[in-house]
């Protein structure tokens, strides 16, 4: 069950950090030239179905995986603790990938236009490294990078 629920944590990794990367790197830059927000809005429109889906996998996954790790649910901010350290860190992104997500949807997303086409952009930005970095806590639990 273990090999499941982690293969199915790296699936949404790859579709959540590859969809905003490619995002970042590639539409949002297009977008910012040409000012044309309907090829931003058909992107999100498009990549929401897929991404948010593959961010909640990652959400219950990540929690199956962390209880695996230390079944102490009181002991995930120890920062003493190495595993509860990353455990930690992982949720502290969660938590502000969430807090710039909700303000996205809620305050930019439905008056996209050209005047708030930066907001939106400030937003993608964080997002984006929030989620490398996702991967990277991810990765530390096997190298012990960030122990």
């Amino acid at each position: 069950m273990y090999e499941v629920v982690l293969f199915l944590h790296l699936l949404g990794a790859t579709i959540w950090t590859g969809g905003h990367l490619v995002l970042a790197c590639t539409i949002l830059p297009s977008t910012l030239r040409s000012q044309d927000i309907e090829f931003i809005s058909r992107f999100e429109s498009s990549y929401e179905k897929i991404g948010i889906p593959a961010l909640l996998v990652q959400i219950i996954s990540g929690i199956y995986l962390a209880f695996n790790l230390l079944p102490d649910i009181s002991q995930w901010f120890n920062f003493s603790n190495p595993v509860s350290r990353l455990i930690s860190y992982k949720l502290i992104i969660l938590g502000c990938t969430f807090l710039l997500a909700i303000d996205a949807r809620l305050r930019i997303i439905p008056h996209l236009s050209t005047r708030n086409l930066k907001a939106l952009a400030y937003h993608i930005i964080p997002v984006t490294l929030l989620s490398v970095l996702f991967v990277y806590v991810g990765i530390s639990f096997r190298t012990g990078w960030l122990y």
